[in-house]
């Protein structure tokens, strides 16, 4: 079963604000960072700055242009109390799955093993 695109990046928000709960970076190295530590997502570096774009618009991170550098100037962003509040959320909604997650993986497993004791028993009483 192949992932669609769009719930891909359904937890790309609370990645983006968690490497900037880190420190203030620019947008290719939020990109760099989140390739860096999950190894299976990458993320194109359009829906991050689509994500930045969004995450600037609601409050969450502010940015200002960074010209000290050689090259051209580098949009760094950092996050808001507002961010910080969003994140705690991120959290919160995050445990919540794993816990459901957790309970689905427990019957399922549940399940199996009646299913291979059904399946035992039949064989035992068809020999």
């Amino acid at each position: 079963m192949e992932p669609k695109r769009r719930q891909q990046y359904r937890h790309l928000p609370a990645f983006v604000l968690l490497t900037l709960a880190e420190k203030s970076v620019h947008g290719s190295a939020i990109h760099s960072a989140l390739i860096e530590r999950f190894g299976l997502y990458k993320p194109d570096t359009g829906a991050i700055y689509r994500c930045l774009q969004q995450l600037e618009q609601d409050g969450e991170v502010d940015s200002e242009w960074d010209t000290s550098g050689k090259g051209p100037a580098k949009k760094n962003y950092r996050l808001t109390s507002a961010g910080w509040e969003k994140l705690e959320q991120w959290r919160q909604d995050i445990e919540m799955r794993l816990a459901n997650l957790q309970y689905f993986l427990e019957m399922y497993h549940s399940l199996m093993e009646l299913q291979v004791d059904k399946k035992r028993e039949h064989d035992v009483i068809s020999q």
